[in-house]
């Protein structure tokens, strides 16, 4: 079975249900879509593909916000046996000609708003033979998607796919360089779905409210309510605390999935009564859970003050491993906060050293994990995927350790390692230090060059709104909580630049002030 047979299945059990519900709040728009049309409009799709000469293993550009067309034809791309291949709305020109260099991809579905962007961009597109707009606008050599779906009939046959068949070929959001094309199987995103749904416990009354970009691998969240047939809610265009929660009241949430900066701006709210819980119907909210960056233990104390019954969650993944699920902290164990959690189902990890070797309990190595939800390469380069993957063991690039019940904790990034003076030394614990001074809202630590030690740790701190910080209070802060070699030398006040998975984008930090 893969994702496609549960929406045929759902179709068939939850016809007359509402399956995906999209939210727009700035243009007061709401969408939904039951299991039947949903699955209708799917195999529409695929045959439109089919009839424009798409065959399997044909790579299939998709570019746009989160919506429910996206996701219908992100559907129909896998019912009619090519690659779907996501695209970072925020990618730069560049970006998307690189990576359709990599893909050589024959149909580019965009959303209307990067239309005219995309025919400007045809010129260095020559793989591809029709261009796709989501909606009912045509442009230029752009043709509308509903216009294609209102005389297409479905699909009448089945496409075979196998669980090892390649579907998905995803570039990574390029925070530490070049995006890397990751190739995803039937299996392994399948895989991503059972362990969603197992972990976070869905059953099909469940409602789950979908936030971040689909076109990451965080798409791996949806896959679990999908299994059970619950509903799912994307909310769109904008993502403030009073949308969030007017949303989770009036569509009746019971799960949602925050980045780091969502629920710290929800708490803010709160603390400053903007926000008042009395005002919603939150009763249905039982859980909410986290992910794609380290979760600073402080801010799940202050979330479980405000929702003491609310059960939560921390998960672990990356996109060469079908997104969330590798490890999960588990519904109940917030005494082990600051930690990932345990290997998740059909999951194991382990820790090692440079020579692949297990580390003593409690000491940091590289994690490495394996699974069913592993890619099968980096697409078009197998130098790397030799290098990442070692005698079926995934190599993650984040350094970790476990302690004496199991538990993993993240240490830090290997590539954002500061050496200073000869010491190893982790960003994530200072930042999570800063973190708990109750005037700043967001942190980010990095090496820069010296001479005699050859890094020093500086950090970036962003204040909390109407909050005025000096270097000297936090450096004073930092001497009574850190040891003299791991505090920072410097430190700059400045927004911090997070990606829409909401990872610290370092890159960017380290070119604005490495130079400094």
């Amino acid at each position: 079975m893969n994702l496609i047979d549960i929406i045929s299945k759902n179709s068939r059990n939850y016809s007359n249900e509402i399956a995906f519900v999209e939210v727009r709040p700035v243009t007061k728009g709401r969408t939904e879509i039951r299991w039947s049309d949903f699955d209708i409009r799917v195999k529409k799709i695929a045959n439109i593909l089919k009839e424009m000469g798409v065959k399997q293993g044909d790579r299939v550009l998709l570019l746009g916000r989160n919506s429910v067309s996206w996701l219908e034809v992100y559907f129909g791309v896998l019912r009619a046996g090519a690659w779907i291949t996501p695209l970072n709305f925020r990618f730069t020109d560049d970006d998307i000609a690189y990576c359709a260099t990599v893909a050589e991809p024959v149909v580019f579905f965009c959303d209307e708003e990067f239309a005219q962007r995309v025919n400007a961009l045809k010129p260095k597109l020559p793989t591809i033979r029709r261009y796709i707009s989501l909606g009912t606008k045509k442009f230029d050599g752009t043709e509308a998607l509903e216009d294609l779906i209102e005389r297409t009939p479905p699909l009448s046959h089945e496409v075979e796919m196998g669980d090892e068949d390649a579907c998905g070929l995803y570039f990574t959001s390029g925070t530490t360089g070049t995006p890397k094309p990751i190739l995803l199987t039937h299996k392994s995103l399948f895989s991503s779905g059972i362990t969603e749904m197992a972990h976070h416990l869905w059953r099909h009354p469940d409602s789950f409210l979908m936030i971040p970009p689909l076109y990451h691998s965080a798409i791996g969240h949806v896959f679990g309510p999908m299994i059970v047939g619950a509903r799912t809610v994307f909310l769109t265009e904008t993502v403030t605390p009073r949308d969030i929660f007017e949303t989770m009241s009036g569509e009746k949430i019971s799960v949602v999935f925050l980045l780091v900066p969502w629920a710290m701006d929800i708490l803010g709210a709160l603390d400053r009564g903007e926000l008042k819980l009395e005002d919603y119907h939150l009763s249905g909210w039982r859980l909410m859970h986290m992910g794609a960056q380290p979760i600073p233990p402080t801010l799940i104390q202050k979330w479980k003050a405000y929702f003491p019954e609310m059960q939560y969650d921390t998960s672990y993944g990356l996109t060469e491993c079908s997104g969330p699920g590798v490890t999960n902290l588990g519904i109940g164990n917030e005494r082990k906060i600051a930690s990932i959690g345990k290997p998740g189902l059909m999951w194991d990890v382990r820790i090692v050293d440079d020579q692949a070797e297990d580390v003593p309990q409690g000491q940091v190595g590289e994690i490495i994990a394996r699974g069913n939800g592993m890619m099968k390469e980096y697409y078009k380069n197998p130098a790397l995927t030799a290098q990442t993957i070692q005698n079926g063991w995934l190599f993650t690039g984040d350094m970790g350790r476990i302690d004496e019940e199991g538990f993993v904790y993240i240490v830090d990034r290997k590539k954002d390692l500061v050496i200073s003076g000869g010491e190893n030394i982790y960003p994530v614990e200072i930042e999570q230090t800063l973190l708990k001074h109750p005037g700043v809202r967001d942190a980010a630590v990095i090496g820069t060059p010296d001479d005699r030690l050859g890094e020093v740790v500086t950090a970036i701190v962003e204040p909390s709104p109407g909050k005025v910080l000096t270097e000297e209070e936090l450096k004073l802060f930092c001497e009574q909580h850190l040891p003299r070699y791991k505090r920072p030398r410097t430190i700059f006040f400045d927004t911090i630049p997070r990606s829409p998975t909401g990872k610290t984008e370092k890159v960017k930090l380290r070119a604005k002030y490495r130079k400094k």
